[in-house]
């Protein structure tokens, strides 16, 4: 609706999950997509070079309510040119479209402030980027069903991540795993972590 009502900008198609975004890009070749991370049937981020190769005029707005600078960074990394967080959606979603458009990137001004002054997180100690996201969730207090909804996994497939995680690290409890992510910069402090 907002996109709708603004002048210059027509909605040339919805799509309710990942294959059908794909589908539509194929089929409409958009200038912008405006691409949810929590969309069912797939990885968003994975979907975002595929989306790129086959319609390399479509420029990539990522909207979020993500707001760990890791999933900024792979999103850009992967060639989308714009992250908005859904609660400040209403002020930069325009913006960072018509951005877009004109081949220019946006980056919701907070997220890009904490991504500045961190350094770039890689997957440490032999954890894939898969482990890697199940342990921030974990440590960010996130039970096995939960993480399994976010990424679109089964709870089966988490807690054996879990496991593997634990085998890797050598660490057997949930403070432990918490301590290992605050060390490593995978999660903010506590104080950090309110807004």
């Amino acid at each position: 609706m907002l996109l709708d009502s603004e002048q210059g900008f027509e909605v040339v198609a919805e799509a309710s999950d990942v294959d059908s975004a794909k589908r539509y890009v194929r089929g409409h070749h958009p200038r912008v997509l405006v691409l949810d991370l929590n969309m069912p049937g797939g990885s968003s981020l994975q979907a975002i070079p595929t989306i790129r190769e086959e319609s390399p005029d479509t420029q990539i707005v990522v909207l979020t309510m993500q707001q760990e600078p890791a999933y900024a960074r792979e999103a850009l990394g992967a060639g989308a040119l714009g992250y908005v967080l859904k609660e400040a959606a209403d002020e930069e979603l325009v913006q960072a479209v018509r951005n877009a458009a004109a081949g220019e990137s946006y980056l919701n001004p907070r997220l890009g402030a904490r991504i500045a002054s961190e350094p770039p997180p890689g997957p440490p100690d032999d954890l894939s980027q898969r482990e890697v996201d199940v342990l921030r969730l974990i440590a960010l207090g996130h039970t096995n069903a939960e993480i399994a909804e976010q990424l679109y996994l089964s709870v089966r497939t988490v807690e054996t991540h879990r496991s593997h995680i634990q085998q890797k690290l050598r660490l057997s409890t949930r403070a432990e795993l918490v301590g290992y992510a605050l060390e490593r910069g995978l999660i903010g402090a506590p104080e950090d972590q309110t807004a």
